[in-house]
């Protein structure tokens, strides 16, 4: 099973990112992707959707994409 240690490389390079103290809003949007990541593995993966209904699946990547989009934007307006 890959997913595992991804993750686990995932959040250890977002925290690596984050304690450097910058706040660099390139270092920002980076662990906000490298987050939106880790949704859809666990969603995919954890959750079982990637063998879920075409609807359902679809429902859940549009969601992680709108989050994403409205994160980043809210980020880099704010």
């Amino acid at each position: 099973m890959w997913v595992f240690p991804v993750l686990v490389l995932a959040t250890l390079s977002s925290w690596l990112l984050g304690i450097e103290g910058s706040t660099s809003t390139l270092i920002g949007c980076a662990v906000v992707v490298i987050a939106l990541i880790k949704v859809r593995l666990v969603g995919l993966h954890f959750m079982e959707l990637r063998n879920a209904p075409a609807a359902l699946r679809g429902a859940f990547e549009v969601y992680v994409v709108a989050t994403g989009a409205t994160l980043l934007t809210l980020y880099l307006v704010l």
